[in-house]
Order: structure tokens, then sequence, then C-alpha cells
């Protein structure tokens, strides 16, 4: 079954991709939800069309989305949190939230939904990095530090 997507879906694809899902995942899933619709031919047409008119509108996104990305590069972000005695370990973990929030204080704006930590969050000093994804074509690594507080 063929389904264009009306939004991101995770580890699916991102919004107006033509993406084909077993039948019961598309029918009892992403349509009741809102996240797709089906593809006909009708619906390819006017998604195409679509695309057509949003392209220069989208070059402008991705100049905008690689502005940031050269912004982030050069940014060095140390994060603070309090740490077992004599040890690397933290109380609590670091979280995609606390990245966000750096880069709030630095002046990037960004989502926590758009960054991710491998792992999923960090335990221990060091450093580490993040994958930030600032458009579907802009996707950055970024490097932080934990440091004990």
């Amino acid at each position: 079954m063929e389904i264009i997507l009306s939004q991101d879906v995770a580890n699916l694809g991102f919004k107006d991709d033509i993406v084909t899902v077993k039948n019961g995942y598309g029918r009892n899933y992403l349509i009741p939800k809102g996240y797709g619709f089906l593809a006909t031919d009708s619906a390819k047409k006017v998604l195409a069309e679509n695309l057509k008119q949003r392209a220069f509108k989208e070059q402008k996104v991705i100049a905008d989305a690689n502005k940031t990305a050269e912004a982030l590069k050069g940014m060095e972000l140390k994060l603070s949190a309090k740490v077992a005695e004599g040890g690397h370990k933290l109380f609590g973990s670091i979280t995609t939230i606390d990245l966000a929030s750096a880069f709030d204080k630095a002046g990037q704006s960004i989502e926590k939904k758009y960054i991710s930590i491998v792992g999923g969050s960090v335990k221990a000093l060091g450093k580490y990095t993040a994958t930030v994804r600032l458009h579907r074509e802009v996707v950055i690594d970024v490097s932080f530090e934990v440091i004990a507080e």
C-alpha cells in the first residue's frame, strides 16, 4: 500500500514522501491518526504540483538551515552536572532537553525532537557528540562536553 505522508513520521519518512507500508499499518494507524493518506493517481498529481510550487520556498529554508548549521559548528557547549564524589558518574543524566536549553542560552533555538544523542542520554563526564537535524537535507554533528558542577 502506498501512502503519502502528511507529516514527519519517525523511522518512516518526512512530510510529502510517498512510502510503501503494509496494508494494516496504513489502514489502521497512519490514515486514522492523520499521518498520511492513500496515494492514488490523482493524489500523486496534486502532490507533484504542490512540490513544484514549494521548491523555491524550500531553497530559502535550506539556506537558513545551512546558516544555522555553520553557527552550531563553531559553538562549544559545556554542560555542567552534579557528580558523585571521586568519580565520573552523574547524578541523573544529560538528555536532549538539556542540550536544547543549552542551545537556547547560546542563541540558537532548536527543538529537542530534532536532537539525538547516541544511546539516548549521557551518564558520565566527558566529550560527546549529538546529531541535530535542521532540515531533511541538513543534518550536522555537534560536540559537547559534560563537566562537573
